[in-house]
């Protein structure tokens, strides 16, 4: 099909942004000019001759706006089929003149629900008219160029200034497409507010996810797998995904997984004295809590030496320079942190493959969410693990010390955070041994020990961190033998969710063995 020139033009957008400069654009091409409200004001203050949406409708714009552009001559004029007899000819009885270009951006809703909005506000932000015109103009995107988005502006004058005014069939589809999207994603969003704000639904029957393409990525999981990041919207957006980075090559599927991994467990401690975290394949492998924060990443890398090769390192504060020049003593992949001092960013520049991404404020662990994992024919949805177990009750005759009870309320915040079944051992507010991902819970136990013993034996140490620790189990122990195994590592404290129908028979193990042990009543089953 032969380029479209564009002889009228309808603008009626929220964000001002740019459509002066296109609206001069369009003039420079002899297109009229037919607006709206605050988008004609605007085009007229630039000094720009524009025609009033109630002149092209004979209509004037009434009930407060809601009503201005639904009207035959608005969109019989965008989707009459140019070459279709029956068509032009209904164009002709009803007076209805073809409009060749539509630019439209819809009314702000998701940002007047994030101010706090009362209702009546937020109601009054669902635009009506716009995404009318969008979908009418997207779907007659044979004769219609549609768009939506202002960085958009510059590749339609950019067409038009190398087409004597005109737009190609190729861009009107490219441009159909976004308006698609846009609005399916605008809709999308005032579902949600209806269903889980307005509503108070935690699943609505329906339930539209909206996400925008962030980055097209080298690989997946495995080279042979294609794969995209996809950034979520709305007030709850902050993460991963929304963290400036500052330096380093483009993140890669495994970094970002390995990334929100450490970032979500770092942000239980957001609160915390200085923290670190280091994962590596989207477990932690050290973990610790310290007076400052070069100290907390000493211990957390004393946990396992060898694991945090290659690794994503989490702080809950600033990245200052001895810390970076810490961090800069093996290969990491990548450095999260709130921010960074310039010493730090200097050192780190010497890195040119380490990424470091700066979030900020970190999130909230409590916050509210959902999470959506696929599977073979549907998505299996549930809300977020926020759970925090507050209300410990002792089990045992002998009751925790006080530090054995931190040790094990920061243990149980570790495990978490690891991949089941789960045993972290803590002491002094750094992980001793973490077991991760077994198929069964004496093996976890056993492994968490074993890499202890060698990151003892790596450090010099005369015993492994185990002596005196505490043991976090992420589900009840169904047998005694996991306990027992964590006896022998030398653990004096056991916290755990309790449960199981032989609780009586760990307890009693617990007893014989002189352990403290404490019940959350609450399981944390990450897969």
């Amino acid at each position: 099909m032969a380029a479209i020139k564009i002889t009228r033009a309808l603008l009626s957008v929220s964000d001002k942004t740019g459509i002066v400069e296109l609206g001069q654009a369009l003039a420079r091409h002899g297109v009229e000019l037919v607006s709206t409200g605050g988008t004609a004001k605007a085009l007229r203050e630039a000094g720009l001759e524009v025609r009033d949406i109630s002149d092209l409708t004979g209509f004037p714009e009434m009930m407060d706006g809601r009503v201005k552009t639904l009207h035959p001559k608005v969109h019989g004029g965008l989707l009459a089929v140019r070459d279709d007899p029956a068509h032009v000819a209904a164009m002709v009885e009803h007076d209805i003149g073809a409009i060749d270009l539509v630019v439209v951006n819809l009314y702000p809703f998701l940002q007047t629900v994030m101010k706090g909005a009362d209702r009546p506000e937020i109601i009054e932000n669902i635009d009506i008219g716009g995404p009318s015109m969008v979908r009418s103009a997207a779907k007659n995107h044979a004769f219609v160029a549609i768009v939506t988005d202002p960085a958009d502006y510059p590749v339609l004058v950019a067409e038009m200034d190398a087409s004597g005014g005109a737009t190609t069939l190729d861009l009107r589809k490219r441009l159909a497409a976004r308006a698609f999207a846009a609005t399916a994603a605008y809709d999308g969003m005032i579902a949600s507010w209806f269903g889980f704000a307005d509503q108070g639904e935690a699943f609505p029957e329906t339930l539209p996810i909206t996400l925008k393409r962030g980055a097209a990525l080298r690989y997946g999981e495995n080279p042979h797998q294609k794969a995209a990041f996809y950034t979520a919207t709305g007030p709850q957006a902050r993460g991963v995904g929304q963290a400036r980075q500052v330096q380093g090559k483009e993140l890669s599927y495994n970094n970002y997984n390995d990334a929100d991994a450490a970032l979500e467990l770092v942000s239980e401690f957001r609160n915390a004295a200085p923290t670190v975290v280091i994962v590596k394949h989207a477990n932690p492998c050290g973990v610790a809590t310290a007076a400052t924060i070069e100290q907390a990443y000493a211990e957390a890398f004393a946990c396992d030496t060898v694991s945090a090769f290659g690794g994503i390192i989490a702080l809950n504060r600033a990245l200052d320079e001895a810390t970076a020049r810490a961090i800069s003593g093996i290969f990491t992949e990548v450095v999260i942190a709130p921010d960074a001092d310039e010493a730090a960013l200097a050192i780190f520049a010497a890195k040119k493959n380490l990424r470091l991404l700066l979030t900020g404020e970190l999130p909230d662990p409590a916050r509210a969410g959902i999470m959506a994992k696929s599977i073979t024919g549907g998505w299996l949805v549930q809300t977020r693990d926020n759970g925090a177990a507050h209300d410990l009750k002792v089990v045992t005759k002998r009751q925790p010390t006080e530090a054995e009870l931190a040790d094990c309320r920061f243990a149980w915040t570790v495990a978490k955070h690891v991949k089941s079944n789960a045993i972290v051992y803590a002491r002094d507010g750094a992980t001793a041994g973490i077991g991760a991902g077994q198929m069964n819970r004496l093996e976890s136990a056993r492994i968490a020990a074993w890499k202890a013993k060698d990151a003892a034996d790596k450090a010099g140490w005369a015993t492994p961190r185990t002596i005196g620790s505490a043991v976090a189990s992420d589900a009840f122990f169904p047998f005694a033998d996991g306990l027992l195994a964590a006896v022998e590592a030398g653990a004096t404290a056991v916290i755990q969710p309790g449960g199981s129908i032989r609780d009586d028979e760990v307890i009693a193990a617990a007893d014989a063995a002189g352990l403290a042990m404490v019940f959350t009543g609450m399981r944390h089953f990450r897969h």
